[in-house]
């Protein structure tokens, strides 16, 4: 059974960091993509980072410098280092990861940012 599980949101003032990770299981964690989305209050679910593989990461334009997506094949665990964060990041942030059999999800961790 494929499960993800978000853990390390939290209330943070502006200009604060926070460290999400995504503790994987029953899927094969070495050959996966694994991703960070968000959703916002009355916004649609947006891509925020995602890291193949092989390592190669990728980023959304409003988070690029600031965030940093990393996995740790040993503990089959992605990570997303947010730094310098805004008002506007504020969101559940979801992990993700694409398999053949379909699109999995964790149930999301809450960040609030303060002004």
């Amino acid at each position: 059974q494929v499960q993800l599980v978000e853990s390390g949101g939290g209330s943070v003032q502006a200009g604060g960091s926070l460290r999400l990770s995504c503790e994987t299981s029953g899927i094969m964690f070495r050959i996966n993509t694994l991703g960070w989305y968000r959703q916002a209050p009355g916004k649609q679910r947006e891509f925020v980072a995602v890291i193949s593989s092989g390592g190669s990461t990728n980023y959304a334009a409003s988070v690029k410098g600031r965030f940093t997506i990393s996995r740790d094949n040993a503990k089959n665990t992605v990570y997303l280092q947010m730094n310098s964060l805004k008002p506007e990041d504020t969101a559940v942030y979801y992990c993700n990861t694409p398999l053949s059999n379909g699109n999995y999800w964790g149930r999301g961790t809450q960040v609030t940012v303060s002004s």
